[in-house]
């Protein structure tokens, strides 16, 4: 027996890893791809930003949550086995170390591998007099208008500072007694974080705040500075939303402004920060020691993502993955419904161009047989090419219904503005359903033709984002087969009125079929595994959380039902284990693109089953969220959706096998053909297009007229 199992309190029946600490596991994941010297430099440098902006949103959701717990002496364990006392104090220690790890690989990594390349940060102490010069009459010229520096005293209180602003501490002498005085001065966030220097080799940068301490002193003639000090609060961002509201937009509008004044939960200051400025910051800000994290700076990372964009460093970038369009499975149509009539099609993203989708729904938009529109739409860009399409649609006459799911967190801002922008066009638009998000992907197009009603479909793993389409892999499904669309205009019933759920057809539909499927599914294979038939499960999610899937996998190990899962990011389950998981194989793709498709395979004694959707294996996915999974059921498209399964189980570049010490480590590539499934996608899709665009030049010409007939 191994020692996870030892570990385990007889009170929870099932190995099971704390999902806290397993996505600090997947964050360090990421931070790997810094170290890793096969990366170009800037991608190291976005890889960065990315586990800043990840541990930011991880500290104002999650441990924010967990020291909630602990602040109200919540006495239950987690299904790990867990106190919240316990819980905070591993996972602080884990954080604080992953931040020592963050600046390490910062300052012995990649700063010099940028140097090597003519890119430099600078300090003033570390320039030449014109570009001391230069910062001096910048701070003159922009930041000094800009600039409030805010005393703190009697007659002042301590200002109220935003969630993840960056900040400089000032001790000051005091005027009248021997005691210190303070001020506070934001570095503002409407600037850009770093300033190019003057130089004659190379490129020179210098940070925002280094030009503000430099000149500091001209923000405080009369009186002279004894320290200064970098500082940011992060605060809890989780929302409180009261969905019995009458109006449920101002109600999350309020409850926005609340995440900005949320509680402190973490102080972050640099490492040289005096003591008495720590103290008083302590004092300030009512934070304790633990939610303290003193690093060697600079604060806040997440602007190397601006920075791994710097103009004319391409050469220093990922080569892009560049879409193909139109997708191999559309050629030779100008009639993307013609297409879909004629049979099931799929569309793999970035590899394939999102713009297929959108030009489905222009194409909704425009066409005088279309009668009406309905979509679903979670989380989309700042300039949404569909939202639009939406909006030209309603103007066009046609009958919109938009559900815009306003409690997606991060987003609520976004959504409401485009929620309010489609009811100004004359959409009907409808915010979600209380107690559940609605997190389906999924577009609904019907339309008049020659033998009656049509409706057109297109089933997504991923939003209805052309930004974010760029940098995730995900898949969709178009279709217009009758069953699907009964099942959709079902569902949208449901979403939009009060309809009961319905018996679906083909879909499968949380939160009220969805976890009976999975276990169905789940059950059937350890059956088929005890009567000597095929079984297997293959799994893509994003995470693994469920402990009731987790029971359920692990006794399909025990029932020898081989099982493979890609689990990007969060995963609790824990394989290798003897006599529970043994069978069970977990890896981790963390690539140039983020793995976002959910695709679930069960082999059914011989005859393959293979199903895609929006929905982790969570029980927030399955049980509190609207969610959609559709089978693929076109021959060529099952196979094709095995193969993308089977590339991604090849891959050894990008993939780290998880271990029974629940360490990942890189899968050993000795004797092997290197394979990077990312990279090997687009290489499939650009051959099956040149491919096509081969066979079209290989045709004769067909002439204007038969050459028998005369003119």
């Amino acid at each position: 027996m191994s020692e996870q199992m030892t570990e385990k309190p007889s009170n929870h029946p099932i190995p099971y890893y704390n999902r806290e600490l397993s996505w600090m596991d997947f964050n360090m994941r990421v931070l790997e791809e810094c170290f890793e010297k096969e990366n170009p430099v800037m991608e190291r440098v976005r890889f960065l930003a990315i586990t800043a902006s990840n541990l930011d949103e991880f500290f104002m959701v999650r441990v924010a949550g967990v020291m909630e717990q602990v602040r109200s002496k919540y006495r239950k364990q987690d299904p790990s086995g867990l106190f919240p006392e316990e819980l905070y104090r591993v996972l602080s220690k884990k954080i604080h170390d992953f931040a020592e790890k963050q600046y390490s690989c910062l300052h012995r990594s990649i700063l010099p591998a940028l140097k090597r390349c003519g890119i430099v940060f600078l300090t003033p102490e570390e320039m030449n007099a014109e570009q001391r010069q230069y910062i001096s009459e910048y701070f003159n010229r922009i930041l000094f208008p800009v600039l409030t520096p805010l005393a703190v005293d009697r007659s002042r209180p301590f200002p109220f500072l935003a969630n993840k602003s960056l900040n400089i501490a000032v001790r000051l002498d005091g005027k009248e007694s021997d005691e210190d005085c303070f001020a506070v001065v934001q570095v503002p966030s409407i600037l850009s974080r770093y300033l190019e220097l003057p130089g004659k080799s190379g490129r020179c940068f210098v940070l925002l705040e280094n030009v503000i301490m430099y000149c500091m002193e001209e923000l405080f003639e009369e009186r002279h500075i004894r320290s200064v000090c970098p500082f940011r609060i992060t605060r809890n961002g989780d929302l409180a939303i009261d969905e019995e509201s009458e109006d449920l937009l101002i109600e999350i509008q309020k409850s926005i402004k609340k995440r900005k004044r949320g509680a402190p939960v973490r102080l972050e200051i640099l490492q040289k920060c005096d003591p008495a400025t720590k103290d008083f910051l302590l004092e300030m800000l009512d934070v304790n020691e633990n939610s303290v994290y003193e690093l060697a700076g600079p604060l806040d990372l997440t602007f190397f993502s601006k920075f791994a964009g710097l103009p004319g460093c391409e050469d220093l970038c990922f080569k892009p993955i560049q879409p193909v369009y139109p997708p191999a499975d559309f050629w030779g149509y100008d009639d993307i419904f013609e297409a879909i009539r004629d049979k099931d099609r799929m569309v793999h993203h970035p590899y394939e161009s999102f713009e297929v989708v959108v030009d489905f729904i222009r194409s909704a938009a425009e066409d005088e047989n279309v009668l009406a529109i309905k979509q679903t739409l979670y989380r989309v860009s700042g300039h949404s090419p569909i939202v639009a399409a939406l909006i030209r649609a309603a103007e066009n006459g046609k009958q919109v219904t938009v559900l815009v799911e306003l409690k997606a967190r991060f987003d609520e801002e976004n959504n409401i503005l485009w929620a309010k922008k489609l009811e100004n066009a004359g959409c009907h638009v409808i915010y979600g359903l209380a107690g559940l998000k609605t997190h389906c992907k999924i577009a609904l197009v019907v339309r008049r033709e020659e033998d009656g009603i049509r409706r057109y479909l297109h089933m997504g793993t991923g939003n209805y984002n052309d930004s974010t389409a760029k940098v995730y892999t995900d898949i969709g499904l178009f279709t217009c087969k009758e069953p699907f669309g009964v099942d959709a205009s079902s569902l949208f019933n449901v979403l939009t009125g009060y309809s009961r759920p319905p018996e679906y057809n083909k879909m499968i539909v949380a939160p009220h079929g969805m976890r009976k499927f999975f276990e169905y599914r789940i059950r059937r294979e350890i059956q088929n595994a005890k009567q000597g038939l095929p079984s297997g499960i293959t799994v893509k999610v994003n995470s693994l959380v469920d402990p009731a899937i987790i029971a359920l996998l692990y006794e399909a190990s025990r029932a020898g039902v081989p099982i493979r899962l890609i689990v990007r990011g969060i995963c609790c389950l824990i394989p290798g284990l003897a006599g529970v998981s043994e069978n069970i194989e977990v890896i981790s793709i963390v690539g140039q693109l983020l793995e976002h498709s959910r695709i679930f395979r069960f082999e059914n004694a011989g005859d393959p089953k293979i199903y895609m959707g929006s929905a982790d294996w969570m029980p927030r996915n399955l049980d509190r969220r609207v969610e959609l999974v559709f089978p693929i059921e076109e021959p060529d498209l099952k196979q094709r959706a095995f193969e993308i399964l089977d590339l991604m189980l090849s891959d050894n570049i990008n993939a780290r096998i998880m271990q029974s010490s629940k360490e990942y480590v890189h899968i050993d590539r000795r004797g092997k053909t290197p394979c990077n499934c990312q990279t090997a996608f687009s290489k499939l899709a650009h051959t099956a297009v040149k491919a096509l665009t081969a066979q079209e030049e290989e045709k004769p010409l067909s002439p204007l007229y038969s050459p028998h007939t005369s003119e």
